[in-house]
């Protein structure tokens, strides 16, 4: 059993720098994540949690409008994430095929994620950057995967869940995009979640509401992940984050109402978007 205070929300183990500090000595630990938790006080806190820094400049009244502790995981939870995706020998993750049709698709026992993107670099690069998977796939995955993804791309991670990356919906969608991911959406039994990829500097876009309106229309359970929020300034953030944030309360259903903000050039926001992962593929249980 774990001890009582690995229990307590991460957030709130801020306030103990011992318990902190016993974590990183942990041997379930990796040594990546040891090292985050040793960081000043101030700088974890911005890494683990980035809209912290923005919530702050909310009066009290207004912070309930962010829903940003409905996932509140225990450092323990997050630790064992972080093991998810901490590459080994045995634990890679591999391109494994490519297909245009549902029925052309690998049938793969794992829990599966998607990503799905509006913008030119293919989603599943940014998930694996991310995820801080080594970009080795190069020679492995298909031609087109660094560019415009046209096909829907199967990468298994470890032994743990497999990740498909979708063509985007942006301008430069391959004619039978709403063919091949309503089909995949509706059929698709191992579907966990569905990540929807938002740029942060510039909040939902009208390309974004096709995708919104998929996972709606076929009651599927998404998140949506804010991208580059090291782009912004402070002020500028919580702008969208509010905006966006509203939107989500009052125009879906099927959508976490927590959003996740992340950037892959500081790393902010992706050790909890990492335990989200893990928890809704059974990779905590």
């Amino acid at each position: 059993m774990a001890a009582p205070w690995l229990r307590l929300g991460a957030e709130r183990l801020f306030e103990m720098p011992a318990v902190l500090e016993l974590l990183s000595r942990s041997n379930s630990t990796s040594q990546a994540f040891a090292e985050v938790l040793r960081l000043p006080k101030q700088q974890l806190r911005k890494l683990l949690y980035p809209l912290q820094e923005v919530e702050r400049f909310l009066a009290p009244d207004r912070r309930q409008d962010l829903h940003l502790r409905i996932f509140d995981p225990s450092p323990e939870d997050i630790a064992r994430a972080d093991k998810v995706f901490t590459v080994t020998e045995g634990n890679r993750i591999d391109y494994v095929s490519s297909a245009v049709r549902i029925d052309h698709a690998p049938d793969l026992p794992r829990p599966e994620v998607i990503a799905l993107t509006a913008v030119r670099l293919s989603g599943s690069r940014v998930i694996l950057l991310y995820f801080h998977w080594p970009l080795r796939l190069k020679s492995e995955s298909p031609k087109n995967q660094y560019g415009h993804t046209k096909k829907m791309n199967f990468f298994k991670v470890g032994k743990h869940f497999t990740v498909v990356d979708m063509p985007g919906y942006g301008y430069r969608a391959p004619e039978d995009f709403v063919d091949m991911v309503e089909t995949y959406l509706k059929e698709r039994r191992n579907l966990k979640r569905t990540f929807l990829l938002v740029d942060s500097v510039v909040g939902i876009q009208k390309t974004d509401t096709i995708a919104i309106e998929m996972c709606e229309e076929f009651a599927l359970p998404y998140v949506i992940v804010l991208t580059k929020i090291d782009k912004s300034s402070k002020g500028h953030l919580l702008k969208q984050v509010l905006q966006i944030q509203k939107f989500v309360n009052t125009k879906t259903q099927g959508c976490f109402p927590q959003l996740f903000p992340v950037s892959a050039v500081t790393f902010s926001g992706i050790h909890l978007l990492r335990c989200f992962i893990a928890s809704v593929t059974g990779n905590l249980d």
